[in-house]
């Protein structure tokens, strides 16, 4: 591919990925509302998966401080959406969980935004959706590539 078709490429992606992002953003705060903001859910959303995680590892996922992921979690531990636990061998360590009042309040989001992409999704017919999602997966495992190259040149 030329030096130009790539560029041409290149701007498109980013202009795809901004304007479908931004959209899928709005949607996802409009289903959620004044309950949780995106990065509340997000973030409920890897404890639920991981069921039990730190806040550090939630700085990794989401390549962000740790001050920025603490700040999130001290809400949701003040909304008593989470739990803090500490390790038993290692006082050091907190492990967060969500609450009773935390899976309810997940789960209800959860449902409001499967419909929500549901409806966007039935929209394309089975090929589609399986290319699609195999380009993304495709697109993920490359960038995660890309991403331990850069650490092995930092080094």
């Amino acid at each position: 591919m030329s030096k130009h078709n790539i560029k041409e490429v290149v701007d498109r992606y980013v202009d795809i990925n901004f304007s479908v992002n931004r959209k899928l953003d709005y949607l996802i705060r409009m289903e959620i509302g004044d309950t949780l903001t995106c990065e509340q859910h997000y973030t409920m959303r890897y404890i639920n998966q991981a069921t039990l995680c730190t806040s550090s590892e939630l700085a990794q996922v989401f390549g962000v401080n740790k001050s920025a992921v603490t700040s999130i979690i001290n809400r949701l531990f003040e909304r008593e959406l989470i739990n803090r636990t500490r390790d038993e061998k290692d006082r050091r360590v907190i492990y967060l969980t969500l609450t009773e009042k935390g899976e309810t309040v997940f789960f209800k989001m959860e449902e409001r935004i499967q419909r929500l992409v549901e409806s966007i999704i039935n929209q394309f017919n089975d090929e589609e959706i399986q290319t699609f999602l195999k380009t993304f997966e495709k697109l993920n495992r490359l960038i995660d590539g890309s991403k331990e190259i850069h650490k092995e040149e930092e080094l």
